[in-house]
């Protein structure tokens, strides 16, 4: 066959022998990698930013029948004092995510903190149960402008293969401030009150919030976008269109949804007969979160192995056998379901919060609120209907929420394998040539 014609002047002799032009190497990959420059500094400052967010977001869950027993109020209304500030993050994490996207992820990081520990520092002087749960509401919208601005930071400021470490890391962070928050709540709390036990959460989130605005590296790839509402509701609609992105909203709502009702209620049952703890052994008991902070930054390395659909799939099948157990009477079996129901949970969110960043080319900020929203959103119906549920057939009936959510999870990754699977099919494939 003839070559086509280009359009270019033809050259012979010497003229066609001289060397083609000599192509420049591909410039380097200037964003954070493991054992580079700056990755540890990056890393333990959003670290301890995810220590503070967990522990004031959740400072009160632990201490649930102490705030029933001092205002007189039954374990639902109580439990509004988590679902206030859960769902204070939920409603504010995409207006937080747009004002990131002008004025930085570092600085709205930043000022989310000093605002949240601001009013973390108010928060024991609540004279009601009412002001307390307003004061929670305010705490939950401050922190939303953290988890969506590091994701997004994180996007921007690492390289690609090492997008689910980091975010992992961070993930880890949220593990050990909801661990440490309530097993330093109800140690304190035991001798001092739960008053005193808060304002030590404070004070704690205080030195986190001053060391992460020390230690994080200035953005180098940051890029300003626009705060037009028309821009930023085109960007969620466009991201809301997205079916893949969708369904990880939906899975990282169902996995919270487990997690805040099981230990929104547990320090209810381990409290009560037949095992009828003192406060700081309940407290203790979330020393299993160190188990999520394994789990979630070793998610990578599952996830590399069995894909991120097999991954969801082993969180979910983890997570089940969690509840399972804790249906035992044992409390040894008890523990182990929330070793399990922990492991399991983690690593499923630490996978599709990943998969969101991966998945949005364009408005991460967004991509990722949209999914914050979706998770805070699961925790206080979780919360909420965890107490329920709780009331209404005992741990039993949380139980049963559960597996109902991680139904959901598991129904929502098989119709994306599915989905996977056809549109591979559907791909056209080239005629053979005759």
């Amino acid at each position: 066959m003839p070559s086509a014609s280009t359009g270019a002047p033809v050259t012979t002799g010497a003229a066609a022998s001289a060397p083609a032009a000599v192509s420049l190497p591909a410039p380097a990959d200037s964003r954070l990698a493991p054992g580079g420059p700056g990755y540890r500094r990056m890393s333990f400052a959003l670290f301890l930013a995810g220590v503070a967010t967990f522990a004031l977001l959740y400072s009160t869950q632990a201490l649930l029948p102490l705030v029933s027993s001092d205002f007189g109020v039954s374990a639902s209304e109580a439990s509004w004092t988590v679902s206030a500030a859960t769902g204070g993050l939920a409603l504010f994490v995409l207006p937080m995510s747009a004002l990131s996207e002008r004025f930085g992820r570092r600085t709205l990081m930043t000022a989310s903190l000093a605002v949240a520990v601001a009013v973390g520092l108010l928060v024991p002087f609540a004279p009601s149960i009412g002001t307390l749960v307003v004061l929670r509401a305010v705490q939950g919208a401050a922190l939303a402008g953290l988890p969506a601005s590091a994701t997004a930071y994180l996007a921007e400021e690492v390289r690609p293969k090492a997008l689910i470490t980091a975010i992992g890391l961070f993930v880890a962070g949220n593990s050990v401030g909801g661990m440490s928050g309530r097993v330093i709540t109800g140690w304190v709390a035991q001798e001092w009150g739960w008053r005193v036990a808060v304002g030590t959460i404070g004070l704690i989130a205080v030195v986190c919030a001053v060391a992460f605005r020390l230690l994080l590296p200035p953005p180098r790839h940051f890029t300003r976008g626009s705060l037009r509402p028309r821009v930023l509701a085109r960007t969620v609609r466009d991201h809301l269109a997205n079916p893949l992105l969708c369904r990880l909203y939906a899975i990282g709502a169902l996995f919270m949804m487990v997690f805040g009702g099981v230990y929104t209620v547990i320090g209810y049952r381990l409290g009560e007969a037949p095992f009828s703890l003192p406060q700081g052994i309940v407290g203790s008991v979330f020393l299993v979160y160190l188990v999520g902070t394994v789990s979630a930054s070793t998610a990578g390395r599952l996830a590399g192995r069995l894909g991120r659909r097999g991954s969801l799939y082993v969180a979910g099948a983890t997570t089940t056998a969690g509840l399972l157990l804790s249906l035992a009477g044992s409390l040894a079996m008890v523990l182990l379901g929330l070793v399990l129901i922990t492991a399991g949970f983690f690593a499923g969110h630490a996978v599709a919060s990943s998969s969101v960043s991966h998945t949005a080319k364009t408005g991460r900020a967004q991509a990722s609120a949209l999914y914050q929203s979706a998770y805070y959103i699961g925790s206080s119906a979780g919360s909420t209907l965890g107490a329920v549920a709780f009331h209404a057939g005992g741990w039993a009936g949380t139980v049963a929420m559960g597996l109902f959510a991680v139904l959901g999870v598991v129904t929502i990754t098989l119709f994306g394998s599915r989905a996977a699977r056809t549109a591979a099919r559907g791909t056209p494939v080239p005629a053979p040539a005759h």
